[in-house]
């Protein structure tokens, strides 16, 4: 690897500064999502929400999500990864400041709306960015590098929260966590430029022509969509078309069923041990990270299990099937986590769960860059988005009424148990192999 970055920056290894700084956007996505979820046992006490009245809040948050993850994906590839990505983080930040508004269920809905609006952009904007920079082998590994971000920022919104709350108040939480994007603006604008033509990553390792141009050769040389890939002026086919493919199906598919197992995880573990394992505010800042900082490990060593097995002579195909099959079966630990007499048992099982979900997650999302061009990974990014959005849509309404009308958690980990490996059937189902998408015979 060269060791000066094509874009005249002057910065070794540019790719892996990028990765660096998609991971602290991840990082600080999921510290604005998850501060909530802290803050519920805090919040039901003293704005007197009932569960419902949670789920329906979560709820709002998945219906923009679920929106505008087809926009935000398709803006992005318009705007530019640069432009559309900074215009994301301040859309979100804002939202978040604005929860320290709030005074009701309805108008914490509402912020949750305009939260889930713009948060909908980072990992549209993140596969992009990696499948601009990035070579094929390494792209599971940045992609799970950068997703592990979400993990850190489950595992610092904990302590982080209620240490603010505690010593100021629950507003003062939602303002500073929510100006945290700020601070990452700075760093992206001064340091993300569009490589030039191709990916410098496979330009110089001299590994020939990039497989992008091998899957996809009617485009032009020098990149997806000719110089200027990335710019929103290279080829893309219209939403209609992409959903015309098994391959863009696969991945909306995977996303609706597994998706929401994540949201569950997250909006919900904090309660989970208030409620089921009696928790108080203070231990949930000490242990509710746990689970997340797993996720973290799973995270990164998913999307490098399967860049490790493609090294090693491995298809595409086979490595990335093999992943997120194991990741798949590890899944049914949370429901022997809601069993367990032990609270640190059940600590440890969720863990394992988390922790494979994001080893699933890394490797699902490279499949976008695996089977699509450049010019179209944040638009098909998005519309699985959306897909999982919709998905999680479904869940926190469901998980409200079943806590509030049954008082248990049994039949939410039974359901977070079993959704990935039916996933994983369904996406060998549409996506027997991994190669590029092409329109179905009409």
């Amino acid at each position: 690897m060269g060791k000066v970055a094509p874009s005249g920056s002057g910065l070794p290894d540019l790719r892996w500064v990028i990765c660096g700084l998609l991971f602290f956007a991840s990082t600080v996505n999921y510290i604005d999502r998850q501060t909530i979820s802290v803050l519920k046992p805090h919040l039901q006490v003293v704005l007197h929400w009932s569960e419902s009245d949670y789920g329906w809040i979560v709820f709002a948050f998945q219906l923009s999500y679920a929106l505008m993850m087809v926009v935000s994906g398709r803006l992005i590839d318009w705007l530019g990864t640069r432009l559309g990505f900074a215009l994301t983080m301040i859309g979100w930040s804002l939202a978040a400041m604005a929860h320290s508004l709030a005074r009701s269920a309805f108008s914490f809905a509402a912020a949750r709306f305009a939260l889930g609006a713009g948060e909908a952009g980072n990992f549209p904007a993140s596969i992009k960015a990696v499948a601009e920079w990035f070579p094929e082998k390494e792209r599971a590994l940045a992609t799970g590098i950068f997703n592990a971000g979400t993990n850190i920022g489950a595992v610092v919104a904990p302590p982080l929260v209620i240490w603010l709350t505690l010593h100021e108040s629950w507003r003062y939480a939602f303002v500073v966590t929510g100006s945290l994007g700020f601070l990452w603006l700075i760093f992206w604008l001064a340091i993300y430029r569009q490589p030039p033509a191709a990916p410098a990553a496979g330009r110089e390792r001299s590994e020939g022509p990039l497989r992008s141009q091998q899957f996809f050769p009617s485009l032009p040389p020098g990149g997806e969509g000719g110089p200027r890939s990335g710019t929103g002026e290279g080829l893309r086919r219209p939403w209609k078309e992409l959903l015309l493919t098994r391959q863009a199906w696969g991945f909306i598919l995977a996303k609706f069923m597994t998706d929401p197992i994540w949201w569950f995880y997250i909006f919900w573990i904090p309660s989970y041990l208030s409620q089921a394992r009696g928790f108080t505010l203070v231990q949930i800042g000490y242990f509710a990270w746990i689970p997340f900082l797993a996720a973290d490990i799973g995270s990164v060593l998913g999307g490098w299990a399967s860049g490790f097995l493609i090294a090693r002579g491995w298809s595409v195909n086979g490595a990335r099937k093999i992943s997120l099959a194991a990741c798949a079966l590890c899944m049914p630990t949370g429901i022997a986590a809601v069993l367990a007499s032990r609270a640190w048992v059940a600590l440890a099982l969720i863990s394992v769960s988390t922790s494979a979900h994001q080893g699933w997650s890394a490797n699902l999302y490279t499949l976008v860059s695996d089977m699509f061009p450049q010019e179209e990974v944040a638009s098909v990014t998005g519309l699985g988005g959306a897909g999982g959005a919709v998905g999680g849509m479904i869940i926190a309404p469901v998980a409200g009424y079943v806590l509030q009308w049954f008082h248990t958690y049994v039949p939410l980990f039974i359901i977070a148990g079993i959704m990935h490996p039916l996933a994983m059937i369904v996406l060998q189902w549409v996506v027997p192999r991994i190669e590029p998408a092409r329109p179905a015979p009409r």
